[in-house]
């Protein structure tokens, strides 16, 4: 297999050993019907063992930093069975025996009880819980096959991870419903004992034909009619979420509970890596693993023309290095709408996925994120305080400074008198109820 690089590129590589199978029927999931790539999935939906084996010597291998990351993912992970994940650390231990391990194991929580969780205690498993918010907006989409609610068994298996010490967080889908309230979202999950919140917006194209390959949801580079789902997040509302979230965190929780797309926003302000792959200059070396050893270029491009290939016949550290995934990664670079190229926050948002970018820019331009407009909302909304934190942090301070600064503000501008309607003494020239109130 032909490369442009030298073999350098450390990857992750996000495992589906169950592939689509799942034990629930979220109406929003892009991933059920992958199952149309594969005809054979009803009768063989599992990852062999000498697949596992394959991929955990594989990517042990394709790692140039004293780490390795193992991510588990689904459909659900869990009805593999536990002794299939006990195998798993087996050959961690055999092929990974240099490196640091880190395992990552997302669940909807279903089948989770107290044999699991002190599995995951033992070896160390950074469990993430699929939730959505409190019961009425988690269980608008989130069913079982027989179309009945799931949330009380997802709360009951948070109470089981804290139980055990097992460190969990949580992983929330923005849709269209739970986006109207931010504030019960972020409040709800901080209750449950999540300190680390990733917030996933939700937008998919559902073209108005079926694709040769029996697929609906359509990537953005399909020439095809398409409408937008109507579980999809508006970007606007998506920023607002994000906005109102932020007010929320910087009032009472900075350094004590994480939001991905907050600190990777500030890490953007502070010249670091954002860690998150969404808002960073290029993509790719986060690949997806079919049960059968298939390998693509992404999760969200679980499509024939982004997959890289087998790893029973092209080796994890091969693909990672190969013309096409380096192709990829560096599309995003290189596909950037001028609106996007001339944003004041394009180091920060960097064009956001390209699995996004399927609408018209201002200038007439296709392929601009979808999120735009949203985005911009949040990063203006944060920008004066995102600012305060990262000159903290270069002076060797805390950033939850800000959250003190901000209470002896408030006590001097209730002091003062100042209105609802008159200017924010802060100086964002906001009213003072769009601000500091």
């Amino acid at each position: 297999m032909s490369s442009t690089a030298p073999f350098a590129n450390s990857c992750r590589v996000m495992a589906k050993p169950s592939s689509s199978v799942c034990n629930l029927d979220c109406e929003y999931c892009f991933y059920l019907e992958k199952e149309h790539l594969y005809p054979e999935r009803k009768e063989n939906w599992k990852m062999s063992i000498e697949t596992l084996e394959a991929y955990i010597k594989q990517q042990s291998e394709a790692q140039f930093n004293g780490e390795v990351t193992f991510s588990w993912q689904g459909g659900e992970p869990t009805l593999m069975g536990l002794d299939y994940f006990k195998k798993a650390v087996e050959f961690q231990k055999k092929y990974a025996k240099d490196l640091v391990v880190h395992n990552a194991f997302q669940t909807n929580g279903i089948l989770i009880n107290d044999e699991w969780c002190e599995f995951f205690k033992q070896h160390d498993f950074l469990v993430g819980v699929s939730v959505d918010g409190p019961a009425h907006l988690h269980d608008k989409y989130r069913v079982n096959r027989a179309g009945k609610p799931t949330h009380a068994r997802v709360d009951r298996a948070m109470q089981l991870l804290k139980k055990h010490g097992v460190e969990f967080n949580t992983l929330t889908v923005v849709n269209s419903e739970n986006a109207k309230y931010p504030e019960e979202v972020y409040k709800y999950l901080v209750e449950s004992g999540s300190t680390y919140l990733q917030f996933i917006p939700l937008v998919e194209q559902l073209g108005n034909e079926v694709t040769e390959d029996g697929l609906t949801l359509i990537h953005p580079e399909l020439d095809m009619d398409y409408r937008v789902t109507e579980w999809s997040v508006p970007a606007k509302r998506y920023g607002d979420f994000l906005s109102r979230v932020f007010d929320l965190w910087v009032e009472r929780d900075i350094g004590r509970v994480h939001v991905n797309m907050i600190e990777s926003t500030l890490s953007a302000w502070c010249g670091e890596p954002t860690g998150l792959c969404v808002l960073s200059p290029t993509c790719g070396h986060n690949f997806a693993l079919e049960s059968n050893g298939d390998m693509y270029n992404c999760d969200h491009y679980v499509y024939p023309e982004f997959k890289l290939g087998n790893i029973h016949k092209s080796s994890i550290t091969e693909m990672n290095n190969s013309d096409k995934a380096i192709t990829f990664g560096r599309v995003k670079l290189d596909k950037l709408t001028e609106q996007c190229k001339n944003c004041l926050f394009r180091p920060t948002c960097n064009g956001g996925c390209p699995k996004h970018r399927f609408i018209t820019s201002k200038s007439g331009e296709p392929r601009h994120n979808y999120f735009c407009e949203g985005y911009y909302a949040f990063f203006q909304h944060t920008a004066s305080k995102m600012q305060i934190m990262r000159d903290l942090v270069s002076q060797g301070r805390s950033p939850a400074e800000l959250t003190l600064m901000m209470a002896k503000q408030k006590i001097q501008i209730q002091r003062a008198g100042v209105g609802r309607n008159d200017l924010c003494p802060c100086g964002s020239t906001k009213k003072y109820k769009k601000c500091c109130m």
